[in-house]
């Protein structure tokens, strides 16, 4: 432990810590922006300089180091206005036309700008004031250099979190920027669309591309029947933005909102979960069957799920020799936008033309997913437009409903009925958890031997994870998987997806099943959340997820009486040619890059 004081209070911490950390601890907090809990020190912006008496310069709190006996004054005269200076040099080169920016009201440097009372930016030339160009080209992520302060959160989650290093840093000095390789555009480099970016941006350089006003039209609009599907993860999400701390779950009061707003039907992406689980379960138990008794040395294993857009993209790039091994399920997403335009428009006596299909996600993958042009079986784009959890709090606000005095409600009915199978899909690990309890019931007949369905070895934080179920005392018809071992493995965001696959490539990793999401945390830490996020924060989601399944009156996606409705009366059998032509893709069809 080392002893120091901080603005004349004793404080004892263990060796290595922060100034920044050990300042926290006695409550007293230093202003940063370049500094991230899920990234690695940088140092970058220095508005977290502090004075460390008998120093000859002010020092980085987020860089330096605690040692025995230091004297650190976090507000003195001097830290007051080397910050103000500092913020007013970020000012000086930032595009400060707040009125007009989407990040307005959540800007970290509006926010200290304010904090600082700083008023004329001393510092600017008006003859130095660059031209940028906003890169809209992408159908999730817009880039408006002009508002980035060169902090390099960026960069760096592009990099640590996720492996895909679709952004860097060009040049030095004033002519530094973030730029893309050979500065193409957003749509045009290796970016998986994961948003990650987005999420740690402290200004409006990274944000969302929004289909806010495009949405609003169709609901407005007489002639268009609208229908929303809201991702598990959104319920865990939302509140957060609208006031709640993290955690809290809000279904119904969400499901309350989305009628306020004006949706024609307010229906569950848990549905599509469901029928993932149905469809997955059953490719899985097939590619096993070619495998351990029709001896296919053809036959692709490990398989692996698919239904992360950012994930799908990434093994695009990344390990295309592996594309045959992706699930052919569409994401549930997807499945939903297919069956809005053909099974709801049937029952519902709608022409599918007049159908609008909006969905509700914590991903900003999800927006490119929709665009893909294999994501057309219905006959029209399946999924018309996709908003963020953001977004949708966004449209709350806009309309002027006081969230937290709605009564809760329920999901309409047709695709509306969900399991804790599907709740699950929001966290890390929840696919695989999901497909074994279904699985090992169809194949012995019983309920996966964990308690309360709850298979823990799925669950978890680790960035990769493996776990194996014994299937024993099989039903006749799946005789062969007597004594199988049927082992799995679990990894989310990228980095740890890309250590998963080079132990499949390599040998040492010998799997039968793996489950990869994008993201940090899976869907619940996906681009499209609140902000900020870190680790505490995505654990309380992820109780919240938990939690959701456990209130659940149906708990297994083969229980859920809408989908035994429909296979009974339009899909017929889980990979039967209706649901073929409407629920799966072909891994030709995904080549992309």
């Amino acid at each position: 432990m080392v002893s120091l004081s901080v603005n004349g209070m004793l404080v004892k911490v263990p060796e290595g810590t922060t100034i920044l950390d050990a300042a926290k601890k006695m409550n007293f907090r230093i202003p940063t922006l370049c500094q991230h809990d899920d990234l690695c020190v940088a140092g970058n912006c220095r508005v977290c300089v502090v004075e460390q008496l008998g120093a000859k310069s002010l020092v980085a709190a987020c860089a330096v180091p605690v040692s025995e006996g230091m004297q650190i004054l976090t507000n003195s005269l001097k830290v007051r206005s080397a910050r103000k200076h500092i913020i007013e040099l970020l000012l000086s080169e930032h595009n400060a036309d707040c009125t007009k920016c989407y990040k307005n009201g959540m800007c970290e440097l509006q926010n200290l700008s304010n904090e600082f009372a700083v008023g004329d930016h001393i510092f600017i030339d008006l003859n130095t004031i660059k031209e940028y160009t906003i890169d809209r080209f992408s159908p999730s992520i817009q880039k408006d250099d002009s508002k980035c302060i060169r902090c390099q959160r960026c960069v760096r989650t592009c990099e640590q979190l996720q492996g895909v290093n679709a952004l860097t840093v060009a040049f030095k000095g004033d002519q530094q920027r973030i730029t893309t390789f050979e500065d193409l555009s957003m749509a045009e480099v290796i970016c998986t669309n994961c948003g990650q970016c987005i999420n740690r941006c402290p200004t409006g350089a990274l944000v969302e591309r929004t289909y806010l006003d495009e949405v609003w039209d169709a609901i407005l609009d007489p002639t268009k029947h609208v229908v929303v599907q809201t991702a598990p993860a959104v319920r865990v999400g939302l509140g957060e933005e609208l006031g709640f701390e993290p955690g809290k779950r809000v279904t119904g009061q969400m499901v309350a909102a989305l009628k306020r707003l004006g949706f024609d039907s307010v229906l569950d992406t848990d549905f599509t979960a469901d029928l993932t689980i149905m469809e997955e379960g059953t490719e899985l138990l097939t590619r096993l069957k070619r495998a351990l008794v029709d001896k296919d040395s053809d036959v692709a294993l490990p398989m692996t799920t698919s239904c992360s857009p950012g994930w799908v993209k990434f093994i695009e790039h990344t390990f295309p020799e592996y594309l045959p091994n992706v699930s052919s399920c569409k994401s549930p997403q997807q499945m939903f936008g297919a069956l809005a335009k053909t099974y709801y428009a049937d029952v519902r006596k709608l022409d599918p033309k007049d159908i609008v299909s909006v969905s509700i996600m914590p991903c900003t993958a999800k927006k490119y997913e929709a665009n893909r042009p294999e994501m057309r079986s219905s006959g029209y784009k399946d999924v018309d437009y996709v908003l963020t959890t953001r977004e949708l709090a966004r449209m709350i606000k806009q309309a002027g409903v006081d969230f937290n005095m709605l009564k809760e409600d329920k999901y309409d009915s047709i695709m509306g009925a969900s399991s804790g199978a599907g709740v699950i899909f929001g966290a890390t690990g929840g696919v695989m958890e999901a497909a074994l309890r279904t699985a090992y019931e169809i194949v012995t007949g019983r309920e996966v031997p964990f308690e309360n369905l709850n298979i823990t070895p799925v669950r978890g934080m680790e960035g990769v994870r493996q776990a194996s179920v014994l299937i024993e005392d099989c039903k006749e018809e799946w005789s062969f998987l007597n004594g199988v071992e049927l082992k799995c493995a679990v990894a989310h965001g990228l980095v740890n997806a890309r250590e998963l696959m080079d132990g499949v490539k390599s040998g040492e990793i010998n799997v039968h099943f793996i489950e990869v999401m994008a993201c940090p945390g899976g869907c619940l830490g996906g681009g499209g959340q609140p902000i900020p996020t870190n680790e505490e924060i995505r654990r309380k989601r992820t109780e919240a997820i938990y939690a959701e399944d456990m209130s659940m009156e149906v708990r297994k996606s083969h229980e859920n009486p809408e989908i035994i409705s429909i296979y009974k009366e339009f899909l017929g059998e889980p990979l039967g040619h209706k649901s073929h032509e409407l629920l799966h893709t072909h891994y030709t069809e995904r080549v992309r890059y």
